[in-house]
């Protein structure tokens, strides 16, 4: 799953982008409002994180222009106004959530993990199919009970798939899900976080990862 923040305070942004990455998110980070809107609107993010106090275009203007583009992507508002009329008027515009600044990490994760999973649809943070079960909200995995240990880009791989299982999930498509656009990525990255899955699910055990030629992936619940 991948995250967009959008803020100006550039110490602020580099740490959230680190809790997201390393709690096994792809994160990235603009802090000019009219490029966020056109990244917001090209890119196949599961959360948008938007400061309101953002130089230039608002970050009201930016999420106005969003909904109005018709993105449905989730929006959580980060910013350090308190008042009433604020609040009201980001979740009018289209924000699925509000966090005042400052606010304990703890929270922000918890947060973007129950809003993802409300914008996938699933709003369980377990994910099962067949004897395969996902918790999103620890990290955690089982295979017919019993603890799989996964990597952290296994993990976003998996996650991604089992969101969509028995739907092919195109490369370009999941590549876009699990890599930043800033991040060095080998061009079968891709290719060997899959294979690393399909060994470790134990062919029999766990659902099958199948490869739709020339289309992409699809995870198989058989």
């Amino acid at each position: 799953m991948r995250v967009f923040v959008i803020e100006d305070d550039a110490a602020l942004a580099r740490g959230l982008v680190a809790a997201l990455r390393s709690s096994g998110l792809a994160a990235d980070h603009e802090a000019d409002g009219a490029e966020a809107v056109r990244l917001a609107l090209s890119e196949p993010y599961s959360l948008v994180v938007l400061d309101l106090g953002l130089p230039g275009l608002s970050g009201f203007e930016v999420l106005r222009r969003i909904r109005a583009a018709g993105a449905a992507v989730p929006v959580m508002i980060l910013t350090a106004r308190d008042a009433v009329a604020d609040r009201v008027r980001g979740l009018d515009l289209g924000a699925d959530d509000y966090l005042l600044k400052p606010f304990e990490l703890a929270e922000f994760e918890a947060r973007v993990r129950a809003l993802i999973r409300r914008g996938q649809g699933t709003p369980n943070p377990v994910l099962r199919c067949g004897a395969l079960a996902p918790d999103r909200a620890t990290g955690t995995v089982t295979l017919g009970g019993e603890p799989l240990t996964l990597r952290r880009r296994e993990l976003a791989v998996l996650t991604a798939l089992m969101t969509r299982a028995g739907k092919v999930v195109p490369k370009e498509r999941l590549a876009a899900e699990i890599f930043g656009f800033d991040e060095a990525v080998a061009p079968n990255a891709l290719e060997l976080y899959v294979a690393r899955l399909r060994k470790k699910l134990q062919p029999g055990a766990g659902p099958e990862i199948r490869t739709v030629r020339g289309l992409g992936y699809l995870l198989d619940a058989r």
